[in-house]
């Protein structure tokens, strides 16, 4: 399916709950010396414009990172993603998100490498487009990730770190998460993965963390519920980030940093985090 457009959502949430993730990741596999890649099997544009019609028909991002923009008692970890937004935005001004690649490139050393897979065509322009004087650093492949991971599998530097962040629209994403993963890991087992998910009613959704569980024994499922569950099943009340070979100290970090987020991203009185790990 080919009708999501990630500009709708960019900056929600769902996104700050991604982001401050990713760049923990980053920073973390930055503290050796020896190069990594950054996969991405749904890149998306890269960045997106806050003030575009698709970022304002819900405005979504005022309820993610709008939260947290003018605050000045963030956490460190939130702190560190806050301020790699503001890269963007030199103005003060909140306008400018960036995606994942967006901010793979800027925490990068020079020798580290992006390898980003997008299918629609729209925003794999776009992706192009912000990209351009990247170099033989970012590598843009307009193709189907989940099929195409393999490709770039296991990497040269043997150090990746591999972001599988669907639309689920179709719900044979659940499934191919599963099944990619599983491939994944039998050609580059020592990677780190990082899979976003939504929390929703429907049965696939909810039953797609356990699944998850039984693909590694090193694993962290991080969970921030925002609202209670629509009474008719409809809607995204919340999200996650399920890391495979997770940094020993994220869980830690993440222990500090959710309470403060639940205070800030709350829309009800059944907002709530989770952080599990195997016993």
């Amino acid at each position: 399916m080919l009708s999501y457009r990630h500009a709708f959502h960019a900056g929600n949430h769902a996104d700050v709950l991604k982001h401050c993730i990713l760049v923990q990741l980053l920073r973390y596999l930055n503290q050796k010396d020896k190069p990594y890649w950054f996969i991405d099997t749904h890149a998306g544009a890269g960045r997106y414009l806050l003030d575009s019609e698709y970022a304002t028909k819900n405005a979504e991002f005022a309820g993610g990172i709008g939260q947290l923009w003018n605050r000045t008692d963030l956490p460190p970890l939130l702190a560190d993603y806050v301020a790699q937004v503001r890269g963007m935005n030199s103005d003060g001004r909140l306008r400018h998100y960036p995606g994942s690649p967006w901010l793979a490139y800027e925490l990068m050393r020079p020798d580290d490498r992006l390898r980003l897979f997008e299918l629609h065509g729209t925003d794999v322009r776009l992706l192009e487009k912000t990209f351009a004087k990247a170099g033989s650093r970012v590598a843009i492949h307009q193709a189907d990730g989940f099929a195409e991971i393999k490709s770039v599998l296991p990497p040269p530097p043997r150090r990746a770190l591999v972001l599988i962040d669907p639309a689920y629209e179709d719900k044979r994403d659940y499934l191919r998460v599963i099944a990619t993963l599983k491939e994944a890991l039998n050609r580059f087992a020592i990677g780190t993965y990082a899979l976003w998910y939504p929390q929703l009613q429907r049965g696939d959704a909810r039953e797609l963390p356990n699944k998850l569980a039984k693909l590694a024994p090193k694993w962290l499922d991080v969970r921030l519920t925002v609202q209670a569950p629509d009474a008719n099943g409809f809607g995204m009340h919340g999200s996650g980030m399920f890391i495979i070979n997770p940094p020993w100290t994220l869980a830690e970090q993440l222990r500090q940093t959710l309470p403060f987020l639940i205070n800030a991203l709350a829309i009800d009185a059944a907002a709530s985090y989770s952080i599990d790990a195997p016993a």
